[in-house]
């Protein structure tokens, strides 16, 4: 990881927000490979995390880090969700040049509900 350090024993989850800031930019440029580095080091700092005794200090101080990095793991979760639905856009899309399936409008009470949940097209 170039931008990332590796947490040592006294700044377990420092960089949180960077790591979720990276995994946000990697996902909107669709940039597999660094998403799979993301992986891992997400991967390895849970199985660290899950190997050691958390005392109140350190569960307090990780508490913390994911507090501030709340406003970047709510981006993040709107661009994963914005990745899904142009992923289901894109193999419906498919799936009509295929000839699998014939276009067929969505209800209106589901395309009202869209609409009133901030889902639609504004």
């Amino acid at each position: 990881m170039d931008t990332m350090r590796e947490p040592g024993a006294s700044e377990q989850n420092s960089e949180l927000k960077v790591l979720v800031a990276e995994a946000t930019r990697a996902l909107a440029l669709l940039d597999a490979e660094r998403l799979g580095e993301l992986v891992g080091y997400c991967e390895a700092l849970n199985l660290r995390l899950q190997t050691k005794e958390l005392n109140s200090e350190l569960r307090a101080r990780l508490a913390g880090e994911a507090r501030a990095a709340a406003g970047e793991m709510f981006i993040f979760a709107r661009v994963l969700e914005a990745t899904r639905a142009n992923l289901a856009v894109m193999n419906r899309l498919r799936e009509l040049r295929l000839g699998q399936i014939e276009y067929q409008p969505k209800p209106i009470a589901f395309a009202e509900a869209q609409m009133r949940s901030g889902d639609g097209n504004d």
